[in-house]
């Protein structure tokens, strides 16, 4: 069932984590409220570096979300620039409006972040569920958020939550991409749904894929989607809501994370490893060596004069010149440091 939340607030719930003052007539409903310093304080240290989505910005910089924190780096240098202060370190998805604002989807809720002075400036409990696995900013400016009970729709100015889909076939959110044609589409525990942004209405569903739920959802430059399972990597014609083939390379392998690099490449991040793609063939091109683990989370390949790669032991970037992964030395588990 599609239900219509008007004019919802996101800021904290009374019984959240935090406590909520009361909010002046003239205040807008998605601030937070800086008299508590609590509500921006650093979560515990974690011992769990695992890079799990990786947000290039307007200004060039790139985001790092781990369950280490949050951070921004110059993308051709890896210096780190900043590490935001954060209320959750189990971060799991990113994305920036049009305004310039970073979103971040954790599993305790949906964080936003000021990247002028890199402060908490709303949070949100109140969702379908607080785990929240994917972001997407459509074509009009909403922000989507997916998670493992429904999506949702926020107008990321008005700080309002404008539409859920708690039934959403598949339930879990898992990866959002869009159309050539501005639809969305989700991939779920059952396949892919299409979803028409003005109205939030479902479409059309995709179901059967081999290796069933949806990991990862990326749009091709021919205009296919590419959809990566737990142990296939598949091209979806989004016109005729059609499976259009199955990547022989890539079966058997459990697809984490899918980027086409600015050559038309698809790098593929799964379980045992990145790969290089040619994307017309399938042929594989290539295994990336070298990285923090094998384990690939998340992609980031046209940022900088790099292609970064989240792991589950930190973040690495692959050479353009020698092929090779490299980890960096700022943002890995203390382990790899130790076997290097």
């Amino acid at each position: 069932m599609l239900s219509l939340l008007v004019l919802s607030s996101l800021t904290l719930s009374p019984g959240s984590l935090y406590p909520l003052s009361p909010t002046p007539d003239n205040a807008s409903p998605f601030t937070l409220d800086t008299r508590y310093p609590s509500a921006i304080a650093q979560a515990p240290l974690t011992s769990d570096y695992r890079v799990t989505a990786l947000q290039p910005d307007f200004t060039g910089d790139l985001w790092v979300g781990s369950w280490a924190g949050l951070s921004r780096i110059n993308p051709e240098t890896g210096q780190v620039l900043q590490r935001v202060r954060m209320p959750s370190r189990t971060l799991e998805s990113l994305a920036q409006d049009r305004v310039g604002r970073i979103w971040v989807g954790t599993f305790d809720g949906l964080v936003r972040v000021d990247p002028r002075t890199n402060v908490i400036t709303a949070q949100n409990f109140t969702l379908p569920s607080n785990r929240v696995l994917s972001l997407l900013v459509d074509s009009r400016g909403f922000l989507w958020a997916g998670t493992d009970r429904g999506l949702v729709m926020i107008s990321p100015d008005r700080g309002l939550l404008m539409t859920t889909v708690q039934r959403l076939p598949g339930v879990s959110a898992n990866a959002l991409a869009l159309d050539g044609r501005n639809n969305l589409w989700v991939g779920t525990l059952s396949g892919l749904v299409q979803i028409n942004t003005a109205n939030a209405f479902p479409i059309r569903e995709v179901g059967d894929l081999p290796g069933g739920a949806v990991q990862s959802l990326t749009l091709g430059p021919e205009g296919n989607l590419w959809v990566g399972t737990a142990s296939s990597l598949l091209v979806v014609d989004p016109v005729r809501s059609e499976l259009v083939r199955s990547v022989g390379t890539m079966r058997d392998r459990n697809v984490q994370s899918t980027e086409f690099d600015s050559a038309g490449n698809l790098w593929v991040g799964t379980t045992t490893g990145l790969f290089k793609i040619k994307p017309d063939s399938g042929e594989l091109l290539g295994q990336v060596p070298s990285l923090p683990s094998g384990r690939i989370l998340s992609l980031s390949p046209n940022t900088g004069n790099k292609i970064w790669v989240g792991t589950s032991e930190g973040l690495g970037w692959v050479s353009l010149t020698t092929g090779e992964g490299n980890p960096h030395w700022g943002l890995v588990s203390p382990t790899v440091v130790q076997t290097r």
